[in-house]
C-alpha cells in the first residue's frame, strides 16, 4: 500500500518542528499573515497650519553689526524656549514670566528668558536684547491669523518692525507685564508653534491637530 507524503515549505516544517505547532494552526497563521499584507493601513491626519509667517534675519536692521546682536538675541530666545511647544485648549503662553493676574493660572509656557546678560543677551549699546520685539510681533502675527485669543498691551509704535505689518509690532519688556506677548489656546484643539530658520529666513507655524 502506497502512502502519499504532503509537501510543507520549509518555514511551516520549521514552525512544526521548532514551535510545535499543528497543521490547522499552521494554515490559519499563514493566510491570517497574507491578509495582513493586504488590509488597508490607517494613518493620522497629518496637522493642518492655521497659520504662518516668516521675516528675514538678514533684514532687522540697516546697519549690519546691531542686525548681528538682533539676529543673535532672537535666535537665543529660540533656543533657551525651544523649536516648537503646544498649548492645549485653554493653556496660555506669555513672552516673559511676569503676568498679568488674569493669564497667570493656565500660564505653561514661556521663553524662558528675561533678556538680560545673566541670560547670554547682547547689548546694541542701546538695550540688552535688543531684537526679541521683532520675535514677538512675529509669532503675535501668527497667533493672530490662526484664530488665536491673542493681547499685546504695549505696541512697538516707536520704530518700525521690517516685515511684519504694524499693528502687530509689540513692545516686549521684562519685568513689566504691560511689556509682555499673552496667547490663549481658545480652540477645542491643542495648537503648536513650531520655529524654523531656514537660510536665515526665520518662520513661525501655527498647527492643529486634524
Amino acid at each position: 500500500m502506497s502512502h502519499s507524503r504532503v509537501y510543507y515549505p520549509p518555514m511551516v516544517l520549521f514552525l512544526e518542528n521548532h514551535f510545535f505547532c499543528t497543521k490547522p494552526m499552521l494554515t490559519e497563521l499563514l493566510v491570517l499573515g497574507h491578509l495582513s499584507l493586504f488590509q488597508p493601513k490607517f494613518m493620522a491626519k497629518p496637522d493642518v497650519v492655521l497659520a504662518s509667517h516668516s521675516f528675514s534675519l538678514e533684514n532687522r536692521y540697516s546697519n549690519a553689526y546691531v542686525n548681528g546682536v538682533f539676529k543673535e538675541n532672537i535666535l537665543l530666545t529660540i533656543d533657551r524656549m525651544g523649536s516648537d511647544f503646544t498649548l492645549k485648549p485653554g493653556e496660555v503662553f506669555a513672552f516673559h514670566d511676569k503676568v498679568l493676574p488674569k493669564y497667570s493660572a493656565n500660564l505653561v509656557k514661556t521663553t524662558n528668558s528675561h533678556f538680560n546678560y545673566s541670560d547670554g543677551f547682547k547689548s546694541d549699546g542701546y538695550l540688552v536684547g535688543d531684537g526679541v520685539c521683532h520675535l514677538a510681533s512675529l509669532v503675535y502675527w501668527a497667533a493672530k491669523d490662526a484664530g488665536l485669543d491673542s493681547y499685546a498691551p504695549s505696541n512697538h509704535n516707536f520704530a518700525v518692525i521690517p516685515d511684519v505689518p504694524k499693528e502687530y509690532g509689540v513692545g516686549i519688556l521684562s519685568p513689566l507685564p504691560m511689556g509682555n506677548l499673552y496667547i490663549t489656546n481658545n480652540l477645542d484643539k491643542p495648537v503648536t508653534f513650531v520655529f524654523k530658520n531656514i537660510d536665515n529666513t526665520l518662520s513661525v507655524e501655527v498647527l492643529v491637530s486634524n
